[in-house]
C-alpha cells in the first residue's frame, strides 16, 4: 500500500509531496511537544504547564527554572536526539537490506560499541561515575569508535559483488553474538566495581545525562541527521533494483556504502551517548512505514517517531511508580523482545505465501 503523491514544482526543481505521509509526521511532532512538555513538567517536583512555558522563556519560578533546565532539560534533549538519530539508522538499514529486522542491535553495532565501551571502563580501571573524570570523553569516543568498527567489518564481511539484504542480516548476527560474549567476558575479568559501573552503562540511561553530555551528541548529530536525509533521496531509487536504479544514474555500490556509514554511525554516536538503548531503531521505521503508508520507511517520520518513542519511555520510568528508577533501555528491550518475536513469525508467514 503506497500514500497517494502529489508533484510539487518550484521555478526548475520538482519534488513528490505524500499528504499522509505529512499529516503523519506533523502528529508525530505534535505528540513529541506534548510528551516533552510532560517530562519537563511532571516528577517529584510537578510543574504545571504554563509554568513549564514560562521556565522555558526564562520567566517564572526561580526554583521551576532550575528543576526544567538543570535536571530535566538535558536527559530530554538527549532522548529527543538519541531516539531520533537511531530512527534514521534503522530506516536506512531496513532500506539497505530490505529487510524489517535490520537494525543497528540486530547487525552488531550497537554491540560493537558496548564492547568497546565496556573495556575501557573494565580493562583501565576507568574511577569515579561514567559521566565524570576522563570517561566523560573515554566511553563514548571508545563505544563511537567501536560501532563504527563494527560497521565496518558488517560493510566488508557482507560484500560480495554487491551488499546483499539476507546475508547483510546473518552477518550483522554473528557480529551482534561475538560483541555480545565479548562484552559478558570483559564483566567476568573485571574488577567488581568498575562491572557494575559498566552494567549501568549497558542500559541505556538517561538518568545521568547532564549538560555536558549533550554538546558531544548534538554537535555531531547536527552533521549527520541532515546529511543522511539528503543522502536518504537516494534510497527511492535503490528500492527498484540495482538495473533500475543505474538507469537512474545512481552508482548503487557508492550510494549503498555512503548510506550504511552514515546509519552506522548515527547508530554509534547515539549509543555511545547513553549505552545501548533497544527496540527504537528496530520498530520506529515500521511503525511509520505503517502509518504513512509509504514502499519504504521515511527518514524523517522514522526521526520524529524515534524520538517520541524514547521520551515517551523516559517519561514511564520517571513517573509510573512501578517502574521508577528503571533504566530506559531496559523498558524499551521489554518491549521489542516480542515485536521481534512477531517479525520473525510475520516474516516466515511471508516466505511461505
Amino acid at each position: 500500500m503506497t500514500s497517494t503523491r502529489r508533484t510539487v514544482r518550484l521555478g526548475g526543481l520538482s519534488f513528490l509531496l505524500r499528504p499522509r505521509l505529512v499529516v503523519v509526521t506533523a502528529s508525530g511532532v505534535a505528540a513529541l511537544l506534548l510528551v516533552v512538555a510532560l517530562n519537563l513538567g511532571i516528577g517529584s517536583v510537578h510543574i504545571g504547564l504554563s509554568d513549564v512555558v514560562s521556565a522555558l522563556f526564562g520567566a517564572g519560578d526561580p526554583l521551576h527554572h532550575n528543576i526544567i533546565w538543570e535536571l530535566r532539560m538535558p536527559r530530554t534533549l538527549v532522548g529527543i536526539l538519541v531516539g531520533g538519530a537511531l530512527g534514521v539508522a534503522g530506516a536506512i538499514f531496513q532500506s539497505i537490506a530490505r529487510n524489517p529486522l535490520a537494525s543497528p542491535d540486530v547487525l552488531g553495532v550497537t554491540w560493537g560499541a558496548a564492547a568497546a565501551a565496556v573495556g575501557v571502563i573494565v580493562l583501565e580501571g576507568t574511577r569515579g561515575q561514567i559521566t565524570g573524570g576522563a570517561s566523560t570523553i573515554g566511553v563514548p569516543l571508545a563505544g563511537l569508535l567501536g560501532g563504527l568498527l563494527a560497521g565496518v567489518l558488517l560493510y566488508v564481511l557482507s560484500w560480495r559483488r554487491g551488499i546483499d539484504g539476507y546475508r547483510m542480516v546473518l552477518i550483522g548476527i554473528g557480529i551482534a553474538a561475538i560483541g555480545y560474549n565479548l562484552v559478558y567476558w570483559l564483566l567476568s575479568v573485571g574488577d567488581v566495581d568498575d562491572a557494575a559501573r559498566a552494567v549501568t552503562w549497558l542500559v541505556g540511561n538517561l538518568a545521568d545525562v547532564g549538560w555536558d553530555g549533550v554538546a558531544p551528541v548534538s554537535i555531531a548529530l547536527a552533521v549527520l541527521v541532515p546529511v543522511a536525509v539528503i543522502a536518504g533521496r537516494t534510497l527511492g531509487g535503490l528500492q527498484y533494483g540495482d538495473d533500475t536504479a543505474r538507469g537512474l544514474g545512481i552508482r548503487v555500490d557508492r550510494a549503498r556504502g555512503a548510506l550504511l556509514l552514515l546509519a552506522v554511525a548515527l547508530a554509534a554516536v547515539a549509543t555511545s551517548a547513553t549505552g545501548p538503548i533497544a527496540f527504537v531503531a528496530l520498530a520506529t521505521p515500521q511503525i511509520t512505514l505503517r502509518l504513512a503508508g509509504t514502499a519504504q520507511p521515511p527518514l524523517v517520520g522514522s526521526m520524529v517517531f524515534g524520538a517520541l518513542l524514547t521520551v515517551s519511555a523516559d517519561l514511564v520510568v520517571r513517573t509510573v511508580p512501578l517502574l521508577s528508577g528503571l533504566p530506559v533501555g531496559v523498558l524499551t528491550a521489554v518491549l521489542g523482545a516480542p515485536y521481534l518475536v512477531f517479525l520473525f513469525i510475520r516474516r516466515r508467514r511471508e516466505e511461505r505465501v
